[in-house]
């Protein structure tokens, strides 16, 4: 069967926060899940802060991929950070993953990018043998910061 890799549309959103509350569910956070149809349909088609594909078999969707551009300044390009790549549990091991990853890598490499980046959650053994098997490398060295909710607020002064 074929993968097709399309644009999402504002039509997706509703599809789009169904893959994103399934990904939380995976990940352990059922909860965390904050946004809205209304935000996503804002934040990828009125902002345009973000892109998001659509992966189908025949017409019926499989998983998505939600990305966006960040900047290095090492390497003085903008790249491609991929906040969330989700297959659905029946589809996974038919090669929709890698046929999300090599269509942004793609987009990464005709928008002159020099980066495609993403993390990983460390307990998903499964989703680091994919990528290791498509070429990523582990940055072990590297660890993530975040500030939110709260903290951001006290961080910014305006506690």
């Amino acid at each position: 069967m074929t993968v097709t890799i399309r644009p999402a549309t504002p039509q997706d959103a509703t599809l789009i926060l169904r893959f994103i509350r399934e990904l939380a569910e995976f990940e352990r956070e059922p909860d965390a899940v904050k946004a809205t149809e209304e935000s996503l349909r804002h934040a990828l088609f009125d902002e345009r802060s973000a892109e998001a594909v659509i992966a189908e078999q025949e017409g019926k969707p499989m998983g998505f991929a939600l990305f966006f551009h960040n900047f290095s300044t090492w390497t003085g390009r903008r790249g491609i950070y991929l906040e969330d790549l989700y297959v659905t549990p029946e589809a996974r091991g038919l090669g929709i993953g890698k046929a999300l990853l090599r269509h942004i890598a793609a987009l990464a490499v005709e928008r002159g990018c020099g980066r495609f980046e993403w993390a990983v959650l460390d307990w998903n053994e499964p989703a680091i043998r994919f990528y290791d098997a498509c070429g990523a490398e582990s940055m072990d060295e590297w660890t993530v910061r975040r500030v939110s909710g709260d903290a951001l607020l006290a961080l910014a002064g305006r506690d």
